[in-house]
């Protein structure tokens, strides 16, 4: 007799389904009949960290709609995201799944690509360099107190642009753990270089100014923010307190470099150094652009009895991915398709990516092992379609 599968005791549905560890793979559990799909979670909070996917620079042609490249697929994705998709947004980064996203008004908006759920963090004129914020004084909105006391004004698409690099969040804002509802946000500042963080709930960004010039890089490693200058030194950051604390940790090493990263990779803190080299446009050589292309990176880790950091030269089966997101590391024996031992890498908004305003973009794999960088196959360049925005890596997280 055929088995009727629609029938099976429901506590084996969840069963069957907590197995699953890709979120591509539930989707199509739930999908399979109405028993299979009302038996289980529409979220399921039981998965590992996913592989990322790439979103895609924003091509007017999309119009309300943003290009996801899927790694393990090796498919692209098309998600509606009117909140995100326009050239008068700036996606500002990623982190824990969700996008930073900027425009031209003081609003900072997280936005989940997945569920398209959004939380509004303080805007832009609720940070202390900003004095005031008028509609009226078109072209110069934003008045703005100097590193040095003096006063200066900005218009909407400068402060979009150049006020914040990157924010990072201590953890998802719609997990279950409590700890996760009562998420910090910290931002890093490119004028003046400086960081700054929100809690849940607040009204206002607050700046930590003993973290001054620690701007290269952020991430939340064991519940505490790490932020690294230019040099190696690392401010050490703790915003769970009312009284929030900054120490400075004095690390100079060797190997300059161009930017810097910091990576959480399990129980070790990574602190990847880039290097870049300014080349050619050899497409359109009329045009005369120049931008900056990455050539090699070196990889460090935190050695806490010294402290210092140590040269990696083998990361064995991880793989690290850095850009414009919150930088993380992941084991690629979970995931068919990808190399382990590699840094997976796109451009950043900062000094060095002079992108090309006809869609080239400095991104790809570096193999530590023979120092080699092979290109990401998500797009074909072509150069007569503008393009607005680096790729970003955004991890899909259904909650």
């Amino acid at each position: 007799m055929a088995v009727d599968w629609t029938q099976l005791p429901r506590e084996l549905f969840e069963s069957i389904s907590k197995c699953l560890t890709i979120y591509a793979d539930y989707l199509r559990f739930r999908a399979v009949c109405h028993s299979w799909r009302s038996s289980v979670s529409i979220i399921p909070r039981h998965l590992p960290p996913q592989l990322p996917w790439l979103m895609l620079p924003f091509t007017q042609s999309l119009q309300s709609h943003l290009a996801f490249f899927d790694l393990s697929a090796q498919s692209l994705h098309l998600l509606e995201l009117p909140e995100a998709a326009s050239h008068c947004k700036r996606r500002c980064g990623s982190s824990h799944g969700w996008l930073v996203i900027l425009g031209e008004t003081p609003e900072v908006l997280l936005l989940n690509p997945l569920t398209r759920s959004k939380i509004h963090l303080p805007p832009l004129s609720t940070f202390p360099y900003v004095l005031s914020f008028n509609y009226s004084e078109v072209g110069k909105e934003y008045e703005l107190r100097g590193t040095f006391g003096d006063i200066h004004r900005r218009g909407l698409r400068e402060m979009r642009d150049s006020f914040i690099k990157k924010v990072v969040l201590s953890s998802s804002p719609q997990s279950d753990n409590n700890n996760n509802k009562n998420f910090i946000a910290l931002a890093i500042l490119l004028q003046p270089d400086i960081l700054a963080y929100c809690k849940n709930g607040d009204q206002s960004w607050t700046l930590l100014h003993r973290a001054r010039f620690f701007c290269e890089d952020v991430i939340y490693h064991k519940d505490l923010f790490y932020a690294v200058d230019k040099q190696g030194s690392i401010a050490v950051c703790d915003l769970h307190s009312e009284s929030p604390s900054v120490s400075i940790i004095r690390m100079p090493i060797e190997s300059r470099g161009d930017m810097r990263y910091l990576v959480n990779s399990g129980d070790e803190l990574l602190m990847v150094t880039r290097y870049v080299e300014l080349h050619y446009d050899d497409i359109a050589p009329y045009l005369l652009n120049a931008f900056y292309k990455t050539v090699r990176f070196e990889v460090f880790r935190m050695v806490w009895s010294g402290p210092q950091w140590e040269k990696v030269t083998s990361l064995g089966d991880r793989m690290l991915f850095i850009g414009e997101n919150s930088s993380f590391s992941l084991p690629a024996s979970d995931f068919p398709g990808c190399l382990g031992n590699c840094i997976y890498f796109t451009n950043d908004d900062c000094e060095f990516s002079l992108d090309s305003d006809f869609g080239e973009y400095d991104l790809g794999i570096f193999k530590i092992w023979d120092g080699s960088i092979e290109p990401l196959p998500c797009y074909q360049r072509n150069p007569q379609s503008q393009v607005h925005g680096p790729p970003i890596w955004v991890t899909p997280n259904p909650c």
